[in-house]
């Protein structure tokens, strides 16, 4: 039997929280997930800063990357069994997409750093870029296994990551308003986090998925099961992605990156606080291995050495983050914006760089978006087989289509609050600077 469809003598099982089992009956998906590339989300937290909020968040890019996969898995089983392919063309499920399927689904999130959306934009790097690199590059465990396959499966795998795939239900099942991806994700960070907004009825909607010519959509009857979890979504994002103290946590790890970056980018000396393996980042000539020897707990060895620099900022924001002392916030509009400019002078008499100790942030996202010509949206089929968009039929969808929730805060230290114990400021100074504060808001 060819190596594309060798299965293992017994199916493999994983214990998972949420799926309870995580199958695996192909030789190549337990070789993948058993690389040098996939064992390192083991050591990638899928929260990042948010663990340092919700404590129970511990849970890795490894756990999600499983849970993506056992979904694509029951979705491509569900339609084999369901809607087969009887001619080409038909617009049914080809089973013979199975395989690049689960090995995307497997691997999409294989290029995610050490904190990676903040490291992302501290140093300019993109996760489904390097993604496709990991996947491609002829120097991984990861490329190796799949070339078993044939020479150009990393590449259709790669496709599939870039949305370039030909076939349009194999991109969506991994990559749309509704896929395995956001499926996985929010069940499991609603379970970790130990919050039940992102709670949703998986197998409903499973139930209710299908194939057709251009994609997948849902059959009407489960409209209230995708209601629900457009719903959970937004819910999740404004309490748990958008945290004002998980975004506090990040702005610390982005200064004090960006001080790390200022203090070692073109540094010759050789003691333990030096970050070897960072080091490529910080002179931004870094390579695919330099990216894959990272990860969290590098991140943090560093972090700690860092509390005892002799650089003050560095070592003042190093501690903050390890021992987690958040930045305070408040939120601002534009009839407040203009008071930003006079805080910082005021946060900088009391003995803090504005640079690295002050921040502007917003949090915006568009759990949905109504339908705009050229984007493809939630569609349901009607029984007269005829499609139409979730949000044109679901008042409730429509209520949060294509809005912008969310809001501007001001970053700063807790401790300008309490300058009588913390900082040297002036009464006037401080008195202005309390003035501008009330219930979390900066007011005029």
């Amino acid at each position: 039997m060819d190596y594309a469809h060798q299965q293992l003598k017994r199916e493999k099982v994983f214990r998972d929280p949420v799926h309870n089992y995580v199958y695996v009956k192909y030789q190549v998906i337990l070789d993948l997930i058993n690389t040098t590339e996939f064992q390192r989300l083991r050591r990638v937290h899928q929260l990042g800063t948010t663990s340092l909020i919700f404590h129970g968040a511990e849970h890795s890019r490894f756990a999600h990357s499983l849970g993506v996969y056992e979904i694509a898995r029951r979705i491509t089983e569900s339609f084999q069994k369901n809607f087969p392919s009887i001619r080409p063309g038909d617009g049914l499920w080809d089973n013979s997409e199975e395989l690049v399927v689960l090995c995307a689904a497997l691997l999409h999130d294989i290029g995610h750093g050490a904190y990676s959306h903040t490291f992302e934009h501290i140093f300019g790097t993109n996760h489904e870029q390097i993604t496709q690199d990991i996947i491609t590059s002829e120097s991984t465990e990861i490329n190796h296994v799949l070339q078993r396959i044939s020479p150009d499966f990393p590449r259709q795998v790669a496709s599939v990551i870039n949305k370039t795939y030909p076939n349009r239900q194999v991109v969506e099942m991994i990559s749309s308003q509704l896929d395995a991806d956001r499926m996985d994700y929010l069940l499991r960070d609603a379970y970790n986090t130990g919050v039940k907004y992102g709670t949703f009825d998986l197998s409903r909607i499973l139930e209710v998925m299908r194939p057709y010519k251009e994609g997948i959509c849902f059959e009407m009857s489960g409209m209230h099961a995708v209601e629900d979890y457009i719903v959970s979504r937004f819910q999740m994002y404004q309490q748990v992605y958008f945290h004002p103290v998980s975004r506090a946590m990040e702005v610390v790890l982005n200064r004090l990156l960006k001080r790390a970056r200022v203090l070692f980018g073109a540094t010759t000396q050789n003691e333990p606080s030096t970050p070897y393996l960072l080091l490529p980042f910080l002179r931004g000539d870094f390579n695919l291995d330099d990216y894959l020897q990272l990860d969290d707990g590098v991140l943090n060895t560093y972090f700690i050495h860092w509390k005892r620099y002799p650089d003050d900022i560095l070592s003042s924001l190093a501690t903050r983050f390890i021992d987690r002392k958040p930045l305070k916030s408040v939120k601002y509009d534009k009839s407040t914006e203009n008071l930003l400019p006079r805080l910082r002078e005021i946060i900088e008499q009391s003995g803090f760089n504005p640079e690295y100790y002050t921040a502007t942030d917003n949090s915006f996202d568009l759990p949905y978006d109504a339908y705009t010509p050229g984007k493809k949206q939630i569609e349901l089929m009607q029984d007269d087989g005829s499609l139409v968009d979730l949000s044109s039929v679901s008042p409730l969808v429509t209520a949060i289509s294509d809005r912008q929730t969310g809001d501007n805060r001001f970053f700063f230290p807790r401790e300008v609050l309490r300058p009588e114990k913390n900082v040297d400021l002036f009464e006037p100074e401080y008195e202005e600077f309390k003035s501008h504060i009330r219930n979390g808001k900066l007011i005029n």
